[in-house]
């Protein structure tokens, strides 16, 4: 389950990129963003999945601190693609985003469960 959670968070990032890079109310932007959104769904399910398994382990805290920057990146690449379609600015979200992305990247690294030990 976790390949499938690692997979689905590469695969949505680059949407996201592909997605943001595009004319705002485009066809194909709007195409990448329908299938961002399954995306979201797949990394929800299976972080929620991997989640449930590290409940009862001594870092449950350090997974509960992940999750959170989880659920903020997806909320914020939701937010920038919105913002950008209705034409606002989005520079101070790129700034979030980033830096949320970097925080849950850094614990993905971490944690024992994480890209170093998942067994590429």
């Amino acid at each position: 389950m976790i390949h499938l959670h690692l997979t689905a968070i590469v695969i949505a990032i680059i949407l996201f990129l592909v997605s943001a890079m595009m004319h705002a109310g485009s066809k194909g932007q709007k195409v990448t963003h329908m299938i961002l959104r399954v995306f979201y769904i797949l990394i929800l399910i299976s972080g929620g999945y991997v989640f449930s398994l590290q409940m009862a382990g001594n870092l449950a805290m350090e997974y509960g601190l992940k999750l959170v920057g989880g659920l903020l990146v997806i909320s914020m690449m939701e937010i920038v693609l919105m913002r950008k379609e209705k034409e606002k600015s989005t520079g101070v979200l790129w700034i979030i985003f980033i830096l949320v992305l970097a925080f849950t990247v850094y614990m993905g690294y971490r944690l024992p469960l994480g890209f170093l030990h998942a067994g590429f």
